[in-house]
């Protein structure tokens, strides 16, 4: 890699959603081609999640990185498509585990045609995916999925141990972004490298890259979930809390609570309850919760941008450090 430096201002999200739209046009169009099944339930229940909107970032990181190094085609198109089926079968997982009721401002699937058609959607979506992973006929780009996939998977269960768990601590839940949303941010920026052919050294900095915006990601998500407007958030305020979740913001308010405070915070997370936020957001502004929780996201945001320094500059490479910016100051 060729160290320069970087001379364009990063993107807006709009200016990147513009950059990206030809691309993401024929995502969407390869994604609702393989969507379809001879099961009606599948087709509504699949197009009900994938209709839903969203900024499709994920995908959106496999074009952005393949153009940010090269040229971007129709294994590319493959590649974000297969992305983003993975990151479609754990929503529909995650509502089940989480007994979740909104998503995105609508009824999640869950909540619409019950669990089990749900958590059988979601095997599809992963098996889809990897009839797409086969038909490119890379065994580098099956390993890379494979492994995201598994390690998603254990995401899952550590994230299942620590519900209802007042001890957990910032390392522990730092693990479980890693593998619940870092490693497939990671994945889709390195595959996107991969498939334009550039060498271990570029595809490790995307991957670094990837890695660090999913963190960054995931911990300003974790802010909203106690700051943002609910109607923007497009779900409901509190619900990590009533989930038994102790995020950032809370962990950090637990640490530095006098003695009383902390043990009523590990009554409320014991207990997942929701009737206790007002207590919750007083004692997450009496320790300064929210601006180190925010703070911590911006490290990462950072570090995602200092990961892109080798690269030459381009659109793409300025989309991306925008998208590390819009990481942790988005209000939804």
């Amino acid at each position: 890699m060729t160290i320069t430096e970087d001379t364009r201002p990063a993107l807006g999200l709009p200016q990147i959603q513009s950059l990206a739209a030809a691309d993401m046009a024929a995502v969407d169009a390869l994604i609702r081609r393989r969507l379809s099944s001879d099961v009606v339930l599948i087709n509504q229940i699949a197009d009900h999640i994938i209709s839903a909107g969203g900024k499709r970032l994920r995908p959106m990181l496999v074009m952005l990185a393949g153009h940010a190094v090269g040229q971007a085609g129709p294994d590319h198109h493959q590649l974000a498509a297969i992305i983003e089926f993975i990151h479609t079968s754990t929503l529909l997982h995650d509502d089940v585990v989480d007994e979740s009721s909104l998503r995105r401002g609508r009824s999640t699937a869950n909540a619409l045609w019950g669990n089990a058609p749900s958590v059988l959607v979601g095997d599809f979506l992963y098996s889809r995916s990897f009839q797409l992973m086969v038909e490119l006929e890379r065994m580098s780009v099956m390993q890379i999925l494979a492994d995201a996939t598994n390690r998603i998977a254990e995401g899952e269960v550590l994230q299942l141990l620590h519900v209802h768990n007042p001890d957990t601590d910032e390392a522990a839940y730092l693990r479980v972004i890693e593998r619940k949303t870092a490693v497939l941010f990671a994945a889709g920026t390195r595959l996107g490298a991969l498939a334009s052919g550039v060498d271990e050294a570029t595809q490790q900095a995307l991957f670094d890259y990837g890695m660090h915006l999913g963190y960054a990601f995931q911990i300003a998500d974790d802010v909203l979930d106690y700051s943002a407007n609910a109607e923007e958030l497009g779900k409901n305020l509190g619900d990590d809390l009533a989930e038994g979740k102790a995020t950032l913001p809370l962990i950090h308010a637990m640490a530095h609570s006098d003695d009383a405070t902390h043990e009523r915070l590990r009554t409320i997370v014991q207990d997942g309850d929701a009737s206790a936020m007002p207590e919750v957001l007083a004692a997450i502004r009496a320790t300064g919760g929210l601006e180190y929780s925010r703070a911590r996201a911006e490290e990462y945001a950072e570090a995602a941008e200092r990961a892109l320094d080798g690269l030459a500059d381009n659109d793409a490479v300025a989309a991306l450090r925008g998208l590390a910016r819009y990481a942790v100051q988005r209000s939804h």
